[in-house]
């Protein structure tokens, strides 16, 4: 049987490059019986990784100066607001879950990553963004995560805000979408790579991959390749020359 090698590009900012192979693959009706995504898990094989959903929200309020507060609509604190509820929403994950022991994080994850907003401390600030994320297990719903915090925003605090002006208010946009991937431990994808490797041990991971996008075009597939995780997206990024003979013995 044949073995193909796919290159894609643009993974570390949604997955981009995958999605036109994905197109292509369908539309040549070509569909292969297994995938091995490479990216770094010790050559330990995954069946398993959380979604990610990201979200941009903007904030508009209303400025004056800082001296007259109540005449003015603070978009920094209602988005402090936001973010305070995410992060109630990840110690409510971490401690009461759901759990799956596979993961090496074992809940749902939030997490908000970037703030913007404000000019000057004596003026009140009329626009802020921030972006957040969830890091979701398989089984729960990111669309219905994403909804409580709106809802928060727009039941709890937009209607203090529109008291002092009606025009200010809570936008929304989606930056990632992200599946999660659940494969069972007998699917062929597994069982080819756990052949191929010295590891009987499989595993769950908490950072996404292309794997997810394979497997919900209908094509197994499972992750594995060299490397740690642990030393990614840091300064001196590196490979280990031991876990690069696993993954030439692999390929061999």
């Amino acid at each position: 049987q044949p073995l193909h090698l796919a290159l894609s590009y643009d993974e570390e900012i949604g997955c981009i490059g995958v999605r036109e192979l994905l197109a292509d693959l369908a539309h040549a009706e070509i569909k292969p019986q297994s995938v091995i995504v490479g990216e770094p898990t010790s050559m330990r094989v995954v069946i398993g990784h959380k979604g990610k959903q990201g979200y941009r929200s903007r904030v508009g309020g209303l400025s004056s100066h800082s001296a007259y507060a109540p005449q003015g609509v603070n978009a920094v604190e209602a988005a402090a607001e936001v973010i305070a509820y995410l992060k109630s929403m990840a110690r409510r994950f971490r401690d009461r879950g759901p759990h799956d022991a596979l993961f090496d994080v074992s809940h749902t994850t939030v997490h908000t990553g970037v703030v913007r907003g404000g000019t000057a401390l004596n003026i009140v600030p009329k626009e802020c963004s921030f972006d957040f994320e969830f890091r979701h297990l398989p089984g729960d719903d990111p669309d219905a995560l994403f909804q409580e915090v709106k809802n928060f925003a727009e039941e709890k605090l937009l209607p203090e805000m529109q008291r002092v002006d009606p025009a200010s208010g809570f936008e929304w946009e989606i930056l990632s979408v992200m599946p999660g991937l659940d494969v069972a431990g007998e699917s062929p994808p597994a069982r080819l790579a756990l052949g191929l490797t010295d590891f009987r041990d499989i595993g769950k991971v908490s950072y996404g991959t292309e794997a997810a996008l394979f497997q919900q075009a209908g094509i197994p597939a499972v992750v594995c390749g060299p490397g740690s995780i642990g030393q990614a997206h840091k300064s001196n990024e590196y490979v280990s020359l031991d876990q690069l003979a696993q993954c030439e013995a692999f390929l061999r």
